[in-house]
């Protein structure tokens, strides 16, 4: 796996948060209601578009590779419901839809891989957050 370190520094406008990777530069915050500017999407929607990202990704590449007819990839991603403590429970709704000309078979083979996308395997297993203060 390619490193993949990212920074997110919060510098006196409430809520906003400045993303970097080093190259590129975003920006997360949250809603007016929330007491937020609404100037980029939520932590939330941030994880949804890199499930989302990274699903329509890993189907072109290996449509590419097999050469499937695939034109086009519509991910539709929502967070069902969070519950539990300690342990919490999350759930996930995925809809994909596929543009192209495909036949059935290539239709379930293309929903297996999506089900294999690196960050849904990371997200679907355990993740362990180690934190410290520097």
């Amino acid at each position: 796996m390619s490193e993949s370190v990212v920074r997110a520094v919060q510098d006196g406008i409430p809520y906003q948060v400045t993303l970097s990777d080093g190259v590129h530069q975003w920006l997360a915050d949250e809603s007016a209601q929330l007491g937020g500017q609404d100037t980029g999407p939520n932590p939330h929607q941030l994880l949804l578009s890199a499930l989302g990202a990274c699903t329509a990704i890993t189907l072109a590449m290996y449509a590419q590779r097999k050469e499937i007819p695939l034109k086009g990839i519509d991910v539709r991603l929502n967070i069902l419901k969070e519950e539990g403590r300690p342990v919490v429970h999350t759930e996930i709704a995925r809809s994909i839809t596929l543009n192209g000309n495909l036949d059935e078979a290539q239709r379930q083979r293309l929903l297996e891989i999506a089900n294999v996308c690196p960050l849904h395997k990371l997200l679907s297993g355990t993740v362990q957050i180690n934190s410290q203060l520097t």
